[in-house]
């Protein structure tokens, strides 16, 4: 409905502004609020078309529904979120070739430091903010 104004309150609304208004200038203020509308729905349909036209078959397929924030729930999304269970990535294990060292001196060749041969990640939480 029309911003949810039953007829009982649109025919009051109409004596009001005949009252207000006058008689004599009525029939002015509706003829112009009749163009405006007119060309209010003109120019929705235009833009409708522009961009129907500019988003092409893209558009043609988006659930509008969907999108409706009336329809937002977080209780869904978050249970949606939570049943969803991506794996993580896994990265590639790489050999170190036979040619690369096991161990490097240290400056001054006083100690030698072991340096691991397959290149450890840190600790991954999935659940971190």
């Amino acid at each position: 409905m029309l911003f949810d104004i039953n007829g009982g309150e649109w025919i009051i609304l109409l004596l009001v502004a005949a009252l207000v208004i006058g008689p004599a200038r009525l029939p002015g203020y509706a003829e112009q609020l009749g163009k405006l509308v007119r060309r209010g729905r003109v120019f929705l349909r235009e833009a409708k078309a522009r961009v129907d036209e500019e988003l092409g078959d893209e558009a043609k397929d988006v659930d509008w529904a969907s999108l409706d924030p009336r329809r937002y729930d977080p209780r869904r999304i978050v249970r949606e979120a939570l049943l969803d269970d991506p794996t993580p990535p896994v990265r590639p294990v790489t050999k170190q070739s036979a040619s690369t060292p096991a161990t490097t001196a240290v400056r001054g060749g006083a100690a030698a430091a072991a340096v691991p041969a397959v290149p450890v990640s840190p600790p991954f939480d999935d659940e971190a903010t």
